[in-house]
């Protein structure tokens, strides 16, 4: 027998077993037996997660976006610029960027911030644009005694002057509705008809509000009756259980598959973000089960 092809041989049975370890090694870490999901994804929701749920358990950005395109991720959520290159590089893209740091309690609702805001966006939004990518966040801002009223009408002030940016770039600005029962007290854009109120006043396609399902239905509750009314109001979603904001399944009280078809059926072609604190051993089986849930 030939030597040389001896070797060969040998050599290449090596290289296919560690080929299959470490094919194992890595479905063993994500959830393996689902590993397919993602290819049977009926494709009418466009699925998105943010990544500080699952920083916060000790995963790499990297390792989200391996895990994520096996379930059928396009989209990583709530990124800067600085971490574009990493979800480019697996074919994914950020629905949703990162507004100005630290922007929850200091937003649009205090005319002295609108400068700083602007500059910030002035920075970043040409970026965004260059990558491709729809949305930025904004914020309100806490009221810190301010009324409801004025805070909008400088809302109104500040996000009239950055529109004509987001309009250059065509990147859609969007404020957070979020709760100030729990979660973020005193919070002026808590309510979805103070926000839709404020899109009527901007008056901008590039304006709108990040409908995170989670805070509304702590806020007002009946969530697929404020979609079928004002979903053209909606630039994007984030999905979150009620109460704890953990997993969308059967230990919480919203039935988001019925959520889920209400925004399919609204004609909204945008992403819905998993946004929950997974509580499971494994997270990525959270984010994938709970990405199943959501995908009508």
């Amino acid at each position: 027998m030939n030597n040389s092809l001896t070797r060969r041989s040998a050599i290449a049975r090596l290289a296919g077993t560690a080929v299959v370890a470490a094919s194992a090694s890595l479905a063993h870490r994500l959830g393996a037996a689902d590993a397919a999901a993602g290819a049977n994804l009926k494709g009418r929701i466009n699925h998105s997660a943010c990544f500080w749920c699952y920083r916060d358990k000790k995963i790499s950005l990297e390792e989200l976006c391996v895990a994520g395109k096996e379930i059928g991720l396009k989209s990583i959520d709530l990124l800067g610029p600085k971490e574009f290159p990493i979800i480019q590089k697996h074919g994914l893209v950020c629905a949703m960027v990162n507004g100005v740091p630290g922007g929850i309690p200091e937003g649009f609702n205090r005319v002295e911030n609108h400068d700083k805001m602007i500059q910030y966006y002035e920075r970043d939004m040409p970026k965004i644009a260059e990558a491709g990518y729809p949305n930025v966040i904004c914020f309100s801002g806490n009221r810190k005694g301010m009324d409801d009223e004025k805070g909008m009408e400088n809302c109104v002030t500040g996000l009239k002057k950055l529109m004509p940016l987001a309009e250059k770039h065509k990147v859609t600005v969007c404020m957070e509705l979020l709760n100030s029962r729990h979660d973020h007290h005193d919070y002026m854009c808590d309510k979805s008809a103070w926000g839709v109120e404020l899109c009527k006043r901007v008056g901008s396609e590039y304006f709108k509000l990040l409908f995170d399902i989670y805070h509304m239905q702590i806020m007002e509750g009946d969530i697929v009756a404020t979609i079928k009314e004002n979903g053209k109001y909606f630039g994007h979603y984030h999905t979150g259980g009620v109460p704890g904001r953990h997993e969308i399944d059967n230990t919480q009280e919203l039935y988001y598959p019925v959520v889920m078809q209400a925004i399919a059926d609204s004609g909204y072609k945008g992403f819905v973000a998993q946004e929950f604190v997974p509580t499971k051993p494994n997270p990525l089986d959270s984010l994938r089960e709970c990405v199943n849930i959501c995908d009508v």
